[in-house]
């Protein structure tokens, strides 16, 4: 849940989650829309369908215990490196590597690495920086101050260092507990390190919805899969294409999903809300069967 997601966001939905599904048995013994209805509300809705799977597999494959191995926790749907080191590591105390947005540009800093930090041969170097703190196996031993704690709290310190000392645009580096180690700090770069991305070209789309009322009744739609926010229930929704009518579009595709011929009403509400690359307007009717 707490992916692209905040803390304050996340704790009434978590409190609601673990009290219908409190074991790993009784989420994977529960449909899918159930889940997804808990979720509505958090967004990147493919995290509540892959946990779903993942308890799922659990319960068929490994007899309902969690896995501790990193690449059986790999197999698991929705979980990358990054879970899997942090399941590893918080729950386990393994000593599993872990690279996200605090630590990879702590680490980054740390190493004087000026290259921009979503590359390939930049990830491959912080990950190997973050295995040899915790020790990782293939990494030999790590400092023995690293050893005095384990690796979860380690990792844990490393995070909260980055969000709160090491953090994107002023870094405190005179409260910070390791800069005497830090290559950026003594190069003075620490304002330049890492260096980021281009922000992606965002593409603008205008989205229609409609609400057809018949005495108390709302004509509601499923998301079928393969469509944005799968699973869901909707008013119709649909994206205009450039140069055509907006009122055409919509009417005919309500008939189209529904067989029901519409007369769009007066436009109520109008919201601007993004989704991953896309910059959306969205225009809200109401409409009424013919």
């Amino acid at each position: 849940m707490l992916q692209q997601t905040t803390v304050a966001a996340v704790i009434p939905y978590f409190e609601r989650f673990l009290a219908r599904f409190p074991t790993l048995t009784e989420l994977a013994a529960g449909e899918e829309s159930d889940v997804l209805r808990l979720w509505e509300g958090l967004g990147y809705y493919s995290r509540a369908r892959n946990l779903h799977a993942a308890a799922r597999q659990i319960v068929a494959e490994c007899d309902g215990q969690f896995p501790r191995d990193l690449d059986e926790l790999h197999r698991l749907p929705g979980i990358g490196r990054y879970t899997a080191g942090a399941i590893a590591s918080f729950a386990f105390n393994a000593p599993a590597p872990i690279v996200e947005a605090n630590t990879q540009r702590l680490y980054a800093r740390l190493l004087g690495d000026d290259r921009e930090l979503k590359g390939t041969a930049t990830q491959r170097t912080l990950w190997e920086f973050a295995a040899l703190l915790v020790g990782a196996p293939s990494h030999g031993r790590s400092p023995s101050t690293m050893e005095d704690f384990g690796p979860g709290a380690v990792n844990q310190a490393l995070m909260d260092l980055g969000a709160t000392v090491c953090t994107p645009t002023a870094p405190n580096c005179p409260a910070c507990p390791v800069v005497r180690w830090c290559a950026a700090s003594a190069a003075h770069r620490q304002h330049e390190i890492p260096r980021l991305a281009a922000r992606p070209v965002l593409t603008d789309l205008e989205d229609a919805t409609v609400a057809i009322v018949d005495g108390p009744r709302y004509l509601l739609r499923r998301r079928p899969t393969g469509e944005r926010w799968a699973g869901l229930w909707d008013f119709p929704r649909y994206t205009i294409p450039e140069g055509q009518g907006l009122s055409a579009v919509v009417t005919a595709g309500v008939l189209q999903q529904t067989g029901l011929q519409i007369s769009l009403g007066p436009q109520v509400a109008e919201f601007k809300h993004g989704v991953t690359r896309y910059r959306i307007t969205l225009r809200c009717f109401r409409g009424r069967w013919n």
